[in-house]
């Protein structure tokens, strides 16, 4: 819902404390046409003057009570340790049913003042702070655009008026800010890390150096990162005292932290301990790297879901050339878990840079293992041995990664420390008592959210048991989650599943020396042995060849060269039902790589034709079956697939989302409980919707191919996290698709 702009619904709008941020909100109110009156208070005259000159309020008054009076919503602008004063004139006053908000950068005392002081009304006070700034300052700065796109917390009371929490809610709104609701105490303590201390240390740093007898020698010679890192000391020293005042227990509880870091610093350095410091360097580096690319990855994708990022597949083409997919995801996960755990340093070569594997690096940081890298595809792993690890600071967050998250959960089950593993909303919504149950019988005490979903919290200090697990379907992810557990598990582990699946834990493990015995569909591991360190070269990813496996067969003239795929052969599933299918794929310079099969693999398009895909290819195809749909959509005669009820607990329902793609371009496919059955026949143009899956949207891509018009596919922007050069590799090797607008 959005307030109409320049048709006021509200009558007045108070501002008292016309600085940068007060005056900002007035003005962008004013313009916004939202309030038939917005009024300024302000002890200083001048600012008074400058707000009505240059129109950032109607008019000012210096009177609180002549301001407030008939107001809907009042905003406390003041200085943070003024704000408990003005909250005790404001009690004093008849402010009717009007809204109070504040912008203070810490909540609890401002929190605890409007509870003592309008202890016997209904408490219509929302605090707030919006975390945004400018080099200038006061009422002359004023910009009615200061928080557009930059982040507004609310930390709303329980007792709280729930209309004027919506009410306020939708007014930072309309001034384009990122509205978020926080409980107070989280609110100070994340401020107090984030903004605070960094302050502080700016503000002491300068003040320790600028008291030395050599402090112009310093200052004459510092370098950018002394001015980038000192700059802040340049911020208003009383608004500072006055927040460190105002939220000392906060600011307290993280200098502690810091200061126990830095000691632990101090001493590596006069120990000459070099791994330590290369383990906090690489940390601090590729810990601030990561989360800035997730967090403008997210933004990206939030701003793309916003507007609906939409990819626009012209009709027709051919692919030819020579492609290289990226690298092997579910290997580049399994080389940092098992790397972690080895005794000495791995090498990692081809490692997948895409944001599941970064959380995995980024997980085992957390847990106190050096990771140098990645650089070009290139990891550097300081094993810590199996009972190296240490706890995480805080949750383990893990993204969209459920391979993390389930293998995690396996290895973390039998440390002697709790963990807590999370994700964002899409993994949060997936299955996990898929391992939480077989690890419980294990004698793992892990705690889920409902129905099984995440968070997981796994309690730590428990002895595991080995047992024998006959998994109910055929999953690697359990498989090698319960593998995993067992290299800690008193006695033996074993496993069967009732298909194959991929075995790239067993394989890995054997690499890295770690006895492992397959017989049949059962894999077997006992606790007692060590991990050694290896050098690993991650092949090209099946999962990714598909979509060009499948474009090129189905594109006709087409004859494209994919290069270094990795062929385990519970990965090849795609291959053999597009070979059933009539298919022309050739294995060329066939190789073993680390323990892994790789080949170069050519197709050329062939006519396909419908078939029933066996049931006991379905596991070794459960990630391609989207494109292996389109496939069938192109072939000849009827395709059916059964026993795939997998594939609607995936990033989306694929089963149900793919059939009501094809059903929207003109093809005829029936979804049933276990899989789908389709009529192959033409593609028509048209729209359809990917659901936030990147698998539906890069599969609906290759589609145009024989499609007699345009395909406009919604909702495409989790592509850019998961396969991020995909659209560079469709048009380089002949696939005309591209982001709408950008064609």
């Amino acid at each position: 819902m959005s307030l109409q702009s320049g048709s006021p619904i509200l009558g007045r709008l108070v501002v008292i404390g016309l600085g940068l941020i007060g005056g900002s909100f007035a003005k962008g109110m004013r313009e916004r046409g939202l309030f038939f009156e917005v009024v300024g208070v302000d002890l200083d005259a001048e600012s008074r003057r400058i707000a009505v000159d240059k129109g950032v309020v109607d008019r000012c008054e210096t009177d609180l009570a002549t301001a407030c009076q008939g107001a809907d919503v009042i905003q406390m602008a003041v200085p943070i340790l003024a704000m408990e004063r003005l909250l005790g004139q404001l009690g004093r006053l008849d402010l009717g049913d009007a809204i109070l908000t504040d912008v203070g950068s810490a909540k609890g005392s401002v929190v605890r003042a409007a509870r003592r002081i309008f202890a016997d009304t209904t408490l219509r006070f929302v605090p707030g702070h919006p975390i945004a700034g400018s080099e200038k300052s006061g009422v002359e700065a004023a910009n009615a655009t200061l928080f557009r796109r930059h982040k507004v917390i609310l930390t709303p009371l329980e007792e709280v008026d729930q209309a004027a929490l919506t009410r306020v809610d939708m007014l930072w709104r309309e001034l384009g800010a990122d509205v978020e609701h926080m409980q107070v105490e989280h609110h100070d303590d994340v401020l107090a890390a984030t903004s605070h201390l960094p302050h502080l240390l700016a503000f002491g740093l300068v003040d320790s150096l600028a008291k030395r007898s050599e402090n112009l020698e310093i200052f004459r010679y510092a370098a950018g990162g002394f001015r980038d890192f000192t700059r802040i000391a340049g911020s208003d020293p009383v608004m500072w005292h006055d927040i460190f005042l105002a939220n000392r227990e906060s600011v307290l509880r993280t200098l502690d932290a810091f200061r126990d870091d830095l000691d632990a610093l101090r001493a590596a350095i006069d120990a000459g301990d070099g791994h330590h410091l290369l383990g906090v360097f690489t940390r601090a580096r590729v810990a601030r790297e990561h989360f800035s690319k997730i967090l403008a990855r997210r933004a990206y994708v939030d701003a793309m879901h916003s507007k609906d990022l939409i990819f626009l597949a012209q009709p027709g083409g051919s692919l030819s050339g020579r492609v290289r997919v990226p690298g092997d995801k579910s290997i580049s996960h399994r080389s940092i878990m098992l790397g972690s755990l080895a005794e000495g340093t791995t090498e990692v070569e081809g490692f997948l840079e895409g944001e599941d594997a970064l959380a995995t690096i980024q997980a085992f940081r957390d847990m106190g293992v050096v990771i140098e890298g990645p650089h070009h595809g290139r990891v550097t792993v300081h094993g810590v041995g199996l009972k190296g690890l240490k706890p995480a600071p805080g949750p383990i967050y893990l993204g969209n990664s459920g391979t993390s998250m389930r293998l995690l959960a396996g290895l973390l089950a039998a440390q002697p420390f709790d963990s807590v593993l999370t994700g964002d909303p899409s993994l949060s919504k997936r299955p996990m008592n898929r391992v939480a149950k077989p690890l419980r019988e294990m004698g793992a005490v892990i705690e889920t959210a409902a129905e099984g979903r995440p968070p997981l919290t796994i309690r730590g200090g428990q002895r595991l048991t080995g047992m024998h697990y006959e998994m109910p379907m055929a999953s690697a992810q359990v498989k090698s989650c319960l593998l995993l557990a067992g290299l800690y598990a008193a006695g033996e582990t074993s496993v069967s599943e009732p298909a194959p699946t991929r075995d790239h834990t067993e394989r890995m493990l054997r690499g890295f020396g770690y006895p492992v015995e397959v017989k049949g569909n059962t894999a077997r591991v006992e606790t007692g042995h060590k991990l050694g360190a290896t050098r690993i070269e991650v092949p090209a990813d099946i999962s990714s060849a598909a979509f060009f496996l499948v474009a090129a067969s189905i594109a006709e003239g087409s004859e494209l060269l994919l290069e270094h795929v990795g062929i385990n052969p519970t990965r090849t599933g795609v291959i053999d039902i597009l070979r059933l299918m009539g298919g022309d794929i050739t294995l060329e310079n066939e190789r073993e790589v680390g323990g892994e099969p790789v080949a170069d693999l050519r197709v050329r398009s062939a006519k396909l034709k419908g078939i029933d895909i066996p049931e006991d290819l379905v596991p070794l195809a459960i990630d391609e079956f989207p494109v292996l749909f389109i496939a069938a959509a192109c072939a000849e005669g009827r395709t059916v697939l059964r026993g795939a009820e997998e594939l609607r607990v995936k990033e989306s329902d694929r089963i149900q989302v793919m059939a009501d793609g094809l059903q929207a371009l003109g093809v005829k496919a029936e979804p049933t409980p276990d899989g789908i059955i389709i009529e192959g026949g033409p593609i028509a143009g048209g729209e359809v919707w990917a659901h936030g899956d990147h698998r539906i949207a890069m599969s609906f891509s290759v589609a145009s191919l024989r499609a007699s018009g345009a395909i406009r596919i919604h909702d495409c922007a989790n592509v850019a996290t998961s396969f991020p050069n995909f659209l560079g590799l469709a048009a380089t090797a002949g696939i005309r698709v591209a982001e709408e607008g950008q064609a």
